[in-house]
């Protein structure tokens, strides 16, 4: 069981929002991980952007009752995750996902719950595999 769960805004928005098409999949997926589930300001943000709002009322109360806790930006980790996106800048990669691949680097024994195909792509420590759990 990993100590750290990280969880992205696709795999946010398939459990908030029932019509997503990976729905039982991340219902399914965090029925199994300790709690609280981590994640940063860039995907909190895109998580709010991406949900209508009875959706983004959820994501609210996960927030409010602390399963979900945003505990990373960019005040002290900047030139690491603008780093990260210089790196892949041919996937291109986004600021959420730069952010979460740098938890990884930071966080004990992380996964991080996404939809995005992108994260096998992605290294942490420059070589080491992602852990991620992935439809």
């Amino acid at each position: 069981m990993p100590q750290s769960v990280i969880i992205d805004s696709s795999a946010l928005v398939a459990l908030l929002d029932p019509r997503d098409q990976h729905h039982a999949w991340s219902r399914a997926a965090v029925a199994d991980l300790p709690l609280p589930w981590l994640t940063c300001e860039a995907v909190a943000v895109e998580t709010f952007f991406l949900l209508a709002r009875p959706e983004a009322a959820r994501l609210v109360r996960l927030l409010n009752d602390g399963r979900l806790r945003v505990v990373y930006g960019l005040r002290d980790e900047g030139k690491p995750v603008f780093d990260l996106m210089d790196k892949y800048a041919d996937v291109p990669m986004s600021l959420a996902d730069a952010c979460l691949v740098r938890m990884t680097e930071t966080l004990p024994d992380p996964v991080v719950l996404t939809t995005d195909a992108d994260f096998k792509i992605y290294r942490r420590h420059s070589r080491q595999v992602v852990p991620c759990l992935l439809p």
